[in-house]
């Protein structure tokens, strides 16, 4: 039961310090609309999506007014595409059809992104995985709300690298196919290691095959709680300070399995997880960096920033799995360049580059995100960052992932402007030696030897 000063708590946690529900997000299994007929299929997954769907974003905006708690998006996550499409799918254009009818059903029910357009090929590619990767470029060209992921490695699978390689040729297209948008659609594709099935957060969010026919799952976010604890806390040793992480944690958690809990009951829907990461966005005080600040760091970057983003992510996940029973997806701290301020400062004044950057992906939620690098990167670059952020999940049995964003046209210190809550970003200068001799070699990496539990 809530006190009086529970209540005022939480509240002025919204008014004054940023708290929000970042999404709740509707996984919708699309196995059944499995068909030879493309046009069936079509027709199949639009129905299904709008029928579990249609309520969505009326309720997501309904529980907002009734308890006061901004939800700011309302999303879809779907089975993997390959998967779905792929007896009905022939060549890349057949998976494109696929894309516009997700966009369309986006479009109908009011979503702002619908994800699962995506392959899970850690180990090997069939036809139709494949077919999906090359059809990424065109169909997220072609779409608004539509996004894309692959998943190339897993811990118990090793990497996949034809995947890699084919991946890295993947982001390079899509940068060109949608220069005019400032290679936006890069912005809405995700590579994975170890991907999990229950992620609410787009760009990587898909709704797994062990999953229920459909599930409410709910991230929340609060850097700016968090920083707000932390500037009481000054000049406190490690535990006070790390108790006070977790303590603030634990609050944010139970805000948002009450708004979980309240759209499973209105929606008619099981509800599957929460989603508790620090997800910061381009507004002043509602940045990760700035926490890591408030730590102790002159800036980002720093000797010791690794250390303590590690403190800072194994505090948030103590704290939120006391707070719920049932916390999953990423949970922890995203390090976004374009969407957080005090990384976007960090890099323009030379404090964080692109090697610490895939340091602190150590110890972080995710991985290398929403960065921007040069228009004429090559695509085994592209590969190779993409094989280094696998490896850091492989070798230590957690997801990372990799959504850079080479700008056609723009250099190594040009400013790039995506909007809303994707922010800007300067661009980031990347290793200028080749990886291409690597990257070519074609076939696997094998699992580590820590995999092999039974």
């Amino acid at each position: 039961m809530l006190n009086m000063f529970e209540v005022i708590e939480t509240n002025n946690m919204i008014e004054h310090e940023r708290l929000d529900v970042r999404t709740i997000t509707m996984g919708i299994s699309l196995l059944d609309c499995c068909d030879s007929d493309l046009d069936a299929v079509n027709e199949k997954i639009y129905q299904k999506i709008v029928r579990y769907a249609r309520n969505l974003v009326s309720v997501g905006e309904e529980i907002a007014r009734d308890f006061g708690v901004p939800i700011v998006n309302k999303r879809i996550s779907v089975t993997p595409v390959a998967l779905v499409g792929g007896c009905a799918c022939k060549t890349p254009e057949d998976f494109v059809s696929i894309a516009r009818t997700l966009d369309r059903a986006a479009h109908e029910v009011g979503v702002n992104f619908i994800g699962g357009y995506s392959a899970l090929v850690s180990k090997g590619m069939t036809g139709a995985d494949e077919n999906l990767i090359r059809s990424i470029p065109q169909a997220l060209a072609c779409t608004e709300r539509v996004c894309s992921s692959v998943n190339v490695g897993s811990t118990r699978t090793g990497l996949n690298m034809d995947a890699v390689r084919l991946m890295g040729e993947t982001v390079q297209k899509t940068a060109e196919a949608t220069k005019e948008q400032d290679s936006l659609g890069c912005a809405k594709l995700v590579v994975f290691c170890n991907a999990p099935d229950d992620n609410p957060f787009m760009a990587g969010a898909f709704h797994g095959v062990t999953e229920a026919d459909a599930i409410i799952n709910v991230g929340v976010s609060g850097p700016g709680v968090v920083k707000v604890a932390l500037e009481k806390a000054r000049g406190e040793n490690f535990e006070v300070l790390c108790e006070t992480i977790k303590k603030t944690a634990f609050k944010i958690t139970r805000v948002g399995q009450l708004v979980a809990q309240e759209a499973s009951k209105r929606l008619g829907v099981p509800f599957g997880i929460i989603d508790l990461s620090l997800a910061p966005t381009p507004a002043v005080g509602d940045s990760v960096a700035e926490i890591l600040e408030e730590i102790g760091l002159e800036r980002v970057g720093a000797p010791g920033t690794t250390a303590a983003l590690a403190m800072l992510n194994d505090q948030v996940k103590k704290g939120g799995v006391m707070a719920s029973s049932y916390v999953g997806g990423l949970s922890g701290a995203f390090i976004p360049v374009s969407e957080d301020q005090g990384m976007i400062d960090a890099v323009t004044e030379g404090a964080l580059t692109l090697e610490k950057l895939e340091a602190m992906t150590c110890v972080c939620s995710v991985g290398l995100d929403m960065i921007a690098i040069p228009g004429d990167t090559s695509s085994a670059t592209i590969a190779g960052i993409i094989a280094d952020e696998a490896a850091i999940g492989m070798i230590n049995q957690k997801t990372t992932a990799v959504r850079v964003i080479p700008v056609i046209g723009k250099r190594v210190g040009d400013t790039v402007e995506f909007g809303g809550l994707l922010g800007y970003a300067p661009v980031m200068p990347v290793n200028k030696y080749s990886c291409e001799g690597f990257v070519n070699r074609g076939g696997r990496i094998p699992a580590p030897i820590h995999s092999f539990k039974n």
